[in-house]
């Protein structure tokens, strides 16, 4: 298994868990927007710049268009304002959950090589959240680029999606999401009713997507030795347990 397969799994889950924080909903209270959509997509998207809807959906790639447009709309806040917000739940959300890991300063060492050597072409969210400032305390960096690199996975899968001759529809009803089934996915991503089942054939085709996606995703690994991405993927464990810990 290449470093970026065996990773997948906790960048994903470490990468997003901040967005459903106390840290995050503080953020979202400075909007003025009350629910969950309106602050995620503007402080996750708001690296993009204040552009158009079609712009973020192009790049949130799994979301419909009418989510997108509603949510981007509604938060009449600046859109590099919110990202600086977004970014700052992120990290404040790394302190606070980080706080007894004693691996983050070298696991941000590794995660900066892999970013900083990572093609963006293809992930725009991606390019914009490295652009970011890195906090000065590693635990906040180590959730900034954890969730960097999500991105990257995030827009290099939409487009091994795209070849594979599958909808973004579909793919969320097969891929689904840790905190929920495909089709409670699609439904809190606000795609209309009814969903048809995906066809075996259909799942063969995303499973080779997310082959496709590994392997473009591990070109950022390759910044890495051997045994520097089995630390990696060792501490990226440890950061997860860190995180999820009860």
């Amino acid at each position: 298994m290449t470093v970026a397969a065996a990773v997948k799994d906790h960048v994903q889950q470490v990468g997003g868990a901040f967005m459903f924080s106390r840290e995050a909903k503080r953020f979202g209270a400075t909007t003025g927007v009350e629910g969950f959509l309106g602050p995620y997509f503007k402080g996750r998207g708001g690296v993009l710049g204040d552009v158009d809807a079609d712009v973020v959906a192009a790049a949130a790639g799994f979301f419909p268009l009418h989510t997108v447009r509603d949510a981007w709309e509604s938060v009449p806040m600046p859109a590099a304002e919110a990202a600086a917000g977004y970014l700052r739940a992120c990290q404040e959300f790394g302190r606070r959950k980080l706080a007894a890991f004693t691996g983050a300063e070298r696991l941000a060492e590794l995660l900066l090589a892999v970013v900083r050597h990572a093609d963006p072409t293809g992930a725009p969210l991606f390019a914009g959240w490295r652009a970011l400032p890195l906090d000065d305390d590693p635990r906040g960096r180590v959730l900034h680029l954890t969730h960097a690199l999500r991105e990257l996975r995030g827009g290099l899968h939409f487009l091994a999606v795209k070849a594979a001759g599958l909808t973004p529809l579909q793919a969320v009803l097969i891929g689904g999401s840790p905190l929920n089934d495909g089709p409670g996915q699609a439904r809190w991503f606000g795609w209309p009713e009814p969903f048809a089942e995906p066809t075996d054939e259909q799942r063969a085709l995303w499973r080779d997507a997310e082959a496709v996606t590994d392997r473009l995703v591990g070109q950022a690994f390759e910044a890495l030795d051997k045994a520097e991405g089995e630390e990696l993927a060792a501490l990226t464990s440890e950061a997860w347990a860190a995180v999820f810990a009860r």
